[in-house]
């Protein structure tokens, strides 16, 4: 340093960082809209609606975008990234515009939109569907782009009975996925009644159910709006062992049943094979706690490898595990350096090791009562007052 008659101040930027949680509430829909504005909605492009109204006014009325949005639109305005696809020739064509690839040009197509928007506009999508559109082959290629984003993919069980959507649901090994069963009646403009595929109401949901409560709140017995029948005759009892919900929620199917007057998805299960994941709550918090500390450290990569540098990142990550245990988002949580994984060597090429766990909250989802009868209470009633 050089001399200095005077003060002079260093400025040390070291400590703990607060973290922002990742944004959770932002859908991914995939649809069709031949007669869409394509300006406002060009195809095969990421396109940020934080409007809903304003897109169904832009949606057309062919396709199945105008009864996604409003569908969505029912539940939550969230922001929403949209991809518009042109509808193939046949269903196989539709399925690959659907799917979409990397492009000549180096854009990316369909679904795989999805993963360029980000980049392109800013934002992460975490819910998403495609709609009407969710084939097997559609749905199989959404696992793997929610995989890359650490989202969830809601879609149909396909089937025309229950037998059928068991099966199909069996071909599935993904902790990002989770099927739903039937799809819904709603009434359209027209005041006829028609049907909705259930995934579009299921986005909304999920939208207003992370705004309202949390992303560790499953999709499961909320009332869902604008829902005037099912598709498929679907018995439910809450007290039934034998109903025909249990079956599709055995299969990991969320149903869609009518409970109290109003209709609810009633099921909390994903797909996974792993069973620390088959509630939805826990995969959508093990995405929300990688992207959320991920972020919430960029500062930290580059620094000078130093004590300090170590201390303040543990107590960072800590900070933010205390704060989600205090909102109830997980049950506790815990970080810290391991000395046996950070060697000389490993510290000497500017890698470090920093270890967390949690436990994330899961829904009650059985609730066992004991009853009895006795004839004990007869005491009180022989030996009562004079009546």
């Amino acid at each position: 340093m050089p001399d200095f008659h005077g003060i002079q101040t260093v400025e040390v930027n070291d400590g703990v960082r607060s973290i922002a949680t990742a944004a959770t509430a932002i859908v991914g829909l995939v649809v069709t809209g031949p007669a869409a504005d394509a300006v406002k909605f060009p195809l095969d492009r990421p396109v940020l609606v934080t409007d809903v109204e304003a897109a169904i006014g832009a949606a057309g009325d062919t396709g199945t975008m105008k009864a996604a949005l409003r569908a969505i639109a029912n539940h939550a305005k969230p922001v929403i990234v949209l991809v518009r696809v042109a509808p193939g020739a046949d269903d196989a064509a539709t399925d690959a515009a659907v799917i979409g690839t990397t492009a000549a040009n180096g854009l990316k197509t369909g679904m795989q939109a999805l993963l360029a928007a980000e980049g392109q506009i800013g934002i992460k999508p975490r819910i998403l569907a495609a709609p009407g559109l969710d084939t097997l082959a559609v749905t199989t290629a959404f696992i793997i782009v929610a995989q890359k984003l650490r989202a969830m993919v809601y879609a149909a069980a396909v089937g025309d009975t229950i037998a059928e959507a068991v099966t199909y649901a069996g071909g599935f090994a993904a902790r990002e996925l989770m099927l739903l069963y039937p799809n819904v009646k709603v009434v359209d403009e027209e005041g006829a009644i028609v049907t909705s595929p259930a995934a579009a109401h299921a986005v909304g949901l999920r939208a207003a159910i992370d705004r309202d409560t949390g992303f560790w709140k499953t999709l499961s017995n909320v009332e869902l709006q604008g829902i005037v029948g099912l598709e498929k005759d679907i018995q439910w009892d809450i007290t039934n062992l034998d109903s025909e919900a249990k079956l599709l929620n055995d299969a990991g199917i969320t149903a869609v049943v009518r409970a109290n007057g109003g209709y609810r998805f009633w099921g909390n299960k994903t797909l996974s094979s792993e069973p620390l994941f088959q509630f939805e709550s826990a995969v959508r918090t093990a995405h929300v706690l990688i992207d959320t500390i991920g972020a919430g450290l960029l500062w930290a990569i580059d620094k000078p490898l130093r004590r300090s540098l170590v201390t303040d990142i543990v107590e960072t990550v800590n900070a933010k595990g205390r704060e989600l245990q205090s909102i109830g988002a997980v049950l506790g949580f815990n970080a810290w350096y391991d000395p046996a994984r950070n060697t000389a060597a490993t510290l000497a090429a500017g890698k470090l090791w920093i270890d967390y766990d949690y436990t994330p909250v899961p829904p009650l989802e059985q609730l066992t009562l004991t009853q009895r009868i006795t004839d004990s209470y007869f005491a009180e009633f022989a030996g009562g007052q004079q009546v």
